[in-house]
């Protein structure tokens, strides 16, 4: 369990070679913390291994395939084989091209499922596992481009919006279970994700998301804005109407 400074025993990180992921892992890291890797088999994902062992972290290596839903139940009985988790990150996805994303079926379906069905399914196999160990966080990375989706990339605004509600429900069923779930809402986060695109205003690194998250799980908040001004940004941009919200450079 986390202990009385906030420190977690065991982290699982579902899309363990994400930079955001990585970022929370190394703020954890500590000699006898157990960390959990689930990521398609990759260089990355070794050397992030070899790295995290190096500080005296314990490191399990587990596939995930975010498109695979028949092998969830797998990744997550192995994820917990080692005990109990403290803390469970769910940090894949993809950006895709916004123009292509919704003329192209298969890739529309692709981040449809990615961005969502994925995170849900596997989700309520987390929930299941958590509520038997009667503790636990889950942090789910959403987006601010799901608060309000936007012309400019509704395909994967519309999936960070469902992934959004979905884990602000499944927080409120957990609740009374002593399970709690952590819904982030990055905005523009300089990684490789967004490599090649232009920054805007706000911008923030993984390292910026993993401290706030790791703030936010000592201070037990379940919804987080990173940077935080962002709140007030979204708040009033939700507000907006939609003849003014489609003229606006978003």
């Amino acid at each position: 369990m986390i202990n009385a400074v906030g420190a977690p025993q065991s982290l699982l990180l579902l899309g363990g070679t994400s930079d955001i992921a990585l970022a929370i892992a190394h703020r954890y890291a500590r000699p006898g913390l157990r960390i959990v890797l689930a990521a398609r088999p990759s260089d990355r994902r070794t050397a992030a291994a070899t790295e995290l062992k190096s500080v005296g972290c314990e490191v399990t290596e587990v596939d995930l395939e975010a498109r695979d839903h028949d092998s969830h139940a797998a990744t997550i009985e192995l994820a917990f084989a080692g005990g109990d988790i403290d803390i469970a990150v769910i940090a894949f996805g993809l950006l895709g091209d916004a123009e292509r994303a919704w003329q192209d079926p298969d890739l529309a379906l692709e981040l449809a499922e990615v961005n969502y069905a994925a995170p849900v399914h596997l989700g309520v196999l987390l929930g299941q596992r958590m509520q038997a160990q009667a503790h636990g966080w889950i942090v789910a990375l959403s987006s601010v481009a799901g608060e309000r989706v936007r012309r400019s990339n509704f395909v994967y605004g519309s999936t960070k919006a469902g992934l959004d509600g979905f884990f602000l429900g499944l927080g409120e069923a957990l609740r009374d279970h002593g399970v709690r779930v952590l819904v982030v809402r990055p905005g523009f986060v300089k990684s490789k994700m967004t490599s090649g695109l232009d920054e805007v205003p706000l911008s923030v690194t993984p390292n910026d998301v993993a401290e706030a998250i790791t703030d936010a799980i000592q201070s037990k908040r379940e919804l987080i804005w990173v940077p935080g001004p962002l709140r007030a940004i979204m708040s009033g941009l939700r507000h907006v109407p939609r003849p003014l919200f489609r003229k606006l450079p978003l």
